[in-house]
């Protein structure tokens, strides 16, 4: 089947993308890598030893990134609907987190322990269609918010996707309800034309 022109021109953008390019030198499996890496940079969110919890893993960008800054002593806990090649280090639940089969093997694993850190890259399959798309987007941000709030330490950190459009206000209001820090990043690495932002909260009020 033939191309569309916009996926022609997607295609040319993506292999042309220096971040898709760095990626690849690099060895991480996304551009999506270096949004994490620059809002640790900005941030300071990771520390060796540590307990990440990444929800909407695969490829596993986000978990490499994770797994680099929290080492050998520190633990990632990765989900996804979609599969992921394994990485080490890092253990994988496959499946919906809003089913709760999926929810209870993730806290099974988790078994009892506080995650310092929950990390969500997710994101809805895109229509192009905004008014479908963005309530989508939020209210997947809200379901990880709220498992934020079932898994995190006091003085934990959420750091997640999110698209800004209807109900971002409200969603601000209660990560500020939550968390004693929230600000908005948009980091170099992420396309100028996207609606996206990612919320750094820091803080976990418990």
């Amino acid at each position: 089947m033939a191309r569309s022109k916009s996926s022609g021109r997607w295609l040319k953008e993506h292999f042309d993308d220096v971040w898709v390019k760095k990626s690849q030198a690099d060895g991480y499996r996304s551009r999506a890598s270096y949004k994490l890496v620059e809002l640790d940079q900005k941030d300071q969110l990771f520390r060796p030893g540590q307990l990440v919890v990444d929800l909407g893993a695969a490829p596993g960008g986000w978990s490499q990134v994770a797994m680099e800054r929290v080492g050998d002593q520190g633990t990632v806990i990765a989900s996804d609907i979609l599969a992921m090649d394994p990485i080490a280090g890092v253990t994988f639940v496959q499946g919906d987190f809003t089913e709760q089969s999926v929810f209870d093997e993730l806290m099974s694993t988790l078994d009892g322990r506080r995650a310092d850190i929950v990390i969500s890259d997710m994101a809805p399959n895109m229509s192009g269609m905004a008014a479908v798309d963005i309530p989508s987007a939020m209210g997947l941000v809200e379901l990880a918010l709220d498992m934020a709030g079932q898994v995190l330490k006091p003085n934990g950190v959420f750091v997640a996707k999110v698209f800004q459009g209807e109900g971002f206000d409200q969603l601000l209001q209660d990560m500020r309800g939550s968390f004693k820090t929230v600000v908005s990043r948009k980091p170099d690495s992420s396309r100028a034309r996207s609606r996206e932002i990612y919320q750094v909260c820091k803080g976990f009020r418990g």
